[in-house]
């Protein structure tokens, strides 16, 4: 159990720490270039859905090697334990969709609950960057006045 508290610490950091560094050089590489406001919304949508399918990579990886390795556990339904599966196991916890075609079992079942808190966070946190990416788009094409920021 120790070991499997550390896995699953060790794979949010890490895409804690992808996350962070994705949105801080997104926003370093907008400052440098200064690319037109609608160029500027699509980089940065672009760049966030990168950010999280190389997050998603991450925890597909390690669904991967639990599955392969013995005592975390297997996964039961539509899943042939290919990385493939893998990756559509973790993208579908990640967004919180969870077809549940796939059903983990054993100690890998903790990585997949941490997994859809995980995504939820960053998903939520991509949002709040957008948002504020679209903010300033808007007030510099459109004026305060029209953005309800003066009402």
């Amino acid at each position: 159990m120790l070991l499997a508290t550390a896995l699953n610490v060790l794979v949010v950091m890490t895409v804690v720490l992808i996350h962070y560094e994705a949105l801080i050089r997104l926003s370093g590489f907008l400052a440098r270039t200064r690319p037109r406001h609608r160029v500027r919304l699509l980089v940065t949508v672009l760049g966030v859905l990168v950010a999280h399918a190389v997050e998603v990579w991450v925890f597909a990886l390690v669904y991967y090697g639990m599955h392969r390795a013995d005592g975390w556990g297997h996964f039961q339904g539509n899943f042939d334990g290919s990385l493939m599966d893998s990756v559509y196991f973790s993208f579908t916890t990640f967004t919180t969709l969870g077809f549940g075609d796939i059903e983990p079992l054993g100690t890998v079942r903790f990585l997949t609950g941490i997994e859809g808190l995980t995504g939820l966070v960053l998903i939520t946190w991509s949002a709040s960057y957008l948002f504020v990416e679209m903010q300033r788009h808007w007030a510099f094409r459109y004026g305060a006045s029209d953005t309800g920021a003066d009402s």
